[in-house]
């Protein structure tokens, strides 16, 4: 038996691996609103038509790193289950969150879905648009490095 090479979809980890046909998890959803004044009732709604056996929700700003009750939905997921939530912004304010989130829960077994925008990771086309996504960043960062250390260009008088 050969051992896998270090770029191929066999890597442990690797985010363009191929996943089961079928998950055998369950369904568990995460909803987030800003304030305590908004209300949950729709997003959880949602999450319980999307048929979520579970659906863990804060109420706090995105900004915030600390929401107790992601990390307990995080802590909760069981390899083939399926995180689900209302749309990306619920679960995270920046899109590198959002990748090293994802990038976490697959490393896991875990699958990932965002209703509004119908992504699902545990579909061949739902992970090349989050491998788009995640190309997206990495060329912003790249480009943002190499923007930052271009020489000061200068108009003559």
């Amino acid at each position: 038996m050969t051992k896998p090479q270090p770029d191929t979809s066999e890597t442990p980890g690797n985010l363009l691996a191929p996943e089961p046909a079928v998950r055998s998890g369950a369904l568990i959803g995460y909803a987030r609103v800003s304030t305590s004044g908004q209300l949950l009732d729709r997003q959880q709604h949602a999450l319980g038509e999307a048929g979520c056996l579970r659906v863990f929700a804060d109420k706090l700003s995105g900004k915030n790193a600390d929401r107790p009750e992601l990390a307990a939905c995080l802590d909760y997921l069981r390899p083939g289950d399926t995180l689900v939530v209302p749309s990306l912004d619920r679960l995270s304010r920046s899109l590198a969150d959002l990748i090293g989130i994802v990038g976490t829960l697959r490393r896991q077994g875990v699958g990932f879905k965002s209703l509004h925008e119908a992504l699902d990771t545990t579909t061949p086309g739902g992970r090349l648009v989050f491998h788009v996504f995640a190309a997206l960043a990495e060329f912003s960062v790249i480009s943002t490095r190499r923007d930052g250390h271009l020489p000061e260009v200068r108009v003559a008088a």
